[in-house]
């Protein structure tokens, strides 16, 4: 695989042919002054990548449906070793959770669900990180704060 090229939007508005046919040998990152950065790239190769990602989801999808759980879990641990922070009740829900954003975001070709699953889980391991915090969370309140306002009175 080639790497990719960087042009500036000047030079795709200028020649836009030649910035075409460096799409052709490989993706083009355009930069822009007023803007994150385009990729210009092929259609076909948009379209195998996006057939690519659908099938390991489903692989993926089918190897730890048949793995027993405990088994599923040590596989996503060495890709994400801060599960092990999570309790062990929540580790099954992980899987589930893991599995079908995988397959939701292969399916829709946006990954951004199951990024966002990622981060969501990561970020309840690094509260199990902190025992204080846990206890701050997970401790009755008894403190009356007041009424809670509505959205329109806040």
């Amino acid at each position: 695989m080639t790497a990719t090229r960087e042009v500036q939007w000047s030079e795709l508005q200028r020649d836009p042919k030649s910035v075409a046919a460096l799409a052709d040998s490989g993706d083009v990152r355009v930069r822009r002054r007023d803007g994150a950065a385009l990729l210009l790239t092929r259609e076909d190769r948009a379209v195998a990548g996006g057939e690519g990602a659908m099938a390991a989801a489903r692989a993926l999808r089918n190897a730890l449906a048949h793995l027993p759980v405990d088994v599923a879990i040590e596989v996503l641990a060495e890709e994400f070793p801060w599960i092990r922070l999570l309790p062990e009740s929540d580790l099954p829900q992980f899987v589930d959770d893991f599995v079908t954003g995988a397959r939701i975001s292969a399916d829709l070709g946006h990954w951004s669900l199951l990024a966002q699953t990622i981060r969501e889980w990561r970020a309840t391991a690094a509260v199990y990180a902190d025992p204080s915090l846990v206890r701050e969370l997970t401790e009755p309140v008894s403190d009356d704060h007041g009424p809670v306002l509505g959205p329109t009175e806040a």
